[in-house]
């Protein structure tokens, strides 16, 4: 995949009061290169306990690649694929929830905890043009995942 077609990649989870911070920075981190930054915001729940928000953006485009290969190893990345038209908005971004327990123990799955936000390249921008590149992008990334299992294999 030559180019990436994505301005940036957002990820955020947040950690609640019964939640080890060590933990949940883990999960995020999982589809982060390493040593990439996390930034941290405390803020309060509706019962005043505190909650932390992890966030990060990525946007390199090898970073972009390293969170687009994350991705490819969702057992079910042909539905999100099917979905594209419901996961990218008018505004050209494509929005993705993981599981943030599964992410943690370095597993990759859709569920709940982890919120993924990508702004699609997209010329002119509209939200059509985006879902393709969006589809295009995460094509080549399956493609790249699966031709290098099969090279491993051969090996």
């Amino acid at each position: 995949m030559a180019s990436v077609p994505f301005h940036y990649i957002d990820l955020r989870t947040f950690c609640y009061a019964t939640e080890d911070e060590k933990r949940v920075e883990e999960a995020i981190r999982a589809f982060l290169p390493e040593e990439f930054e996390v930034e941290r915001s405390t803020t309060e729940g509706y019962h005043g306990d505190r909650i932390v928000v992890l966030s990060a953006r990525v946007e390199k485009a090898d970073d972009v690649r390293h969170v687009l290969a994350r991705l490819s190893e969702l057992d079910d990345i042909d539905r999100v694929m099917d979905e594209l038209d419901d996961r990218v908005d008018d505004n050209c971004s494509f929005f993705l929830r993981l599981d943030k327990q599964a992410a943690f123990r370095g597993e990759v799955r859709r569920g709940e905890g982890l919120t993924l936000r990508a702004k699609v390249e997209a010329y002119p921008a509209k939200r059509e043009a985006a879902v393709e590149n969006a589809r295009g992008a995460l094509e080549d990334v399956r493609a790249a995942e699966h031709g290098s299992d099969e090279g491993e294999a051969g090996a």
